[in-house]
């Protein structure tokens, strides 16, 4: 049964995320916009929160800045699944009706986002970058569309709750204010219904920095010539203790794989230092990286657009510019060794 407007609706609430005892970055992000929109409703922003013996987390979650946390814990939800922890945020949602839902754009995220909207028939804006709210409390839902073209705003007038998903590194996250406190909320599980058993888990194995954590990232993209020569990119990356990324043109070509494409259509990053190696700057590739904290982009085509974008710019082959950053980087550890 869809809710609609004629039904009382309260609060602002986030999907609190966790692997491994931790919350999720971007949990930490949407706590933070959470917060404004709540506040600009004057209304409690909420975090939902499933696992097992996930008690030291709900204390985090109000420290962070949530006023209300729903703690539903049982040993089938320890793990991430689909079935279980979308039959559980749907009946919260019925019996709570809350204005908004925010859920991490993660694999998790968007794998339970559009469950919970269907069995709700609400509707669901996914990769937001930007929140509003209009004359009437309607969530304003800002993402790229037509190949990061341009820029569409969404609204969901007529039903609630208003859903949407949030790539990690968009918003800066809440900041900790330790001793906080709030009020949690012990959730009564339903019966459950499982359609699938987990079988095995296996962790990814990463090597070097994790690219969506990083605080140095060195990107290569089509310029970079050949496989070959994109390996100065990963000679760069370790000399600086970065992590490699790519464009969509270098994955789709096999130089490197999937994980390491920032951009539309893979991570997005907000680096301290992020280096831009024979990329072009297609608007695409841009949404995934602007928001890092210097850009550096080196290119030989001086009217390219990631200039425009950039800290500081190097027109040149990558193939000369990178072999002589990477020696002077080099001889300058040595010297500070």
């Amino acid at each position: 049964m869809e809710m609609r407007l004629d039904q009382v609706d309260r609060g602002v609430w986030v999907f609190g995320e966790h692997r491994g005892g931790e919350l999720a970055g971007v949990v930490l992000e949407l706590l933070s916009e959470g917060k404004r929109l709540a506040h600009e409703l004057g209304e409690p922003l909420a975090c939902v929160l499933l696992g097992n013996n996930v008690q030291h987390l709900s204390l985090e979650l109000m420290e962070y800045g949530a006023d209300e946390v729903y703690l539903a814990m049982a040993p089938e939800l320890e793990l991430y699944r689909d079935d279980l922890y979308a039959q559980v945020l749907e009946d919260l949602v019925r019996a709570h009706r809350p204005k908004i839902v925010l859920i991490g754009g993660t694999a998790h995220g968007r794998s339970l986002a559009p469950r919970v909207a269907t069995r709700l028939q609400t509707g669901l804006t996914a990769d937001c970058t930007e929140f509003d709210l209009d004359e009437n409390g309607n969530l304003l839902q800002t993402r790229p569309a037509f190949g990061g073209n341009l820029m569409a705003t969404i609204r969901c007038p007529e039903h609630r709750p208003q859903m949407a998903t949030v790539r990690p590194k968009v918003f800066a996250e809440a900041k900790r204010q330790q001793g906080r406190v709030g009020k949690e909320i012990p959730v009564q599980l339903p019966e459950f219904k499982p359609w699938m058993r987990i079988l095995e888990t296996v962790e990814e194995d990463i090597v070097g920095p994790n690219l969506a954590e990083a605080d140095v990232v060195v990107a290569g993209g089509r310029g970079m010539g050949n496989p070959e020569q994109f390996k100065l990119v990963e000679e760069l990356a370790k000399a600086l203790g970065g992590a490699v990324a790519a464009s969509r043109a270098v994955v789709d070509a096999g130089w490197v794989s999937y994980p390491h494409q920032v951009g539309q259509t893979g991570r997005t990053v907000a680096p301290k230092l992020y280096v831009a190696c024979g990329i072009s700057g297609a608007i695409q590739h841009l949404v995934g990286m602007q928001s890092a904290d210097i850009i550096v982009a080196i290119n030989r085509d001086p009217d390219a657009p990631i200039f425009s974008v950039a800290t500081y710019g190097i027109v040149g082959e990558v193939g000369e510019v990178l072999p002589a950053l990477i020696s002077k980087i080099k001889s300058h550890q040595e010297v500070g060794s």
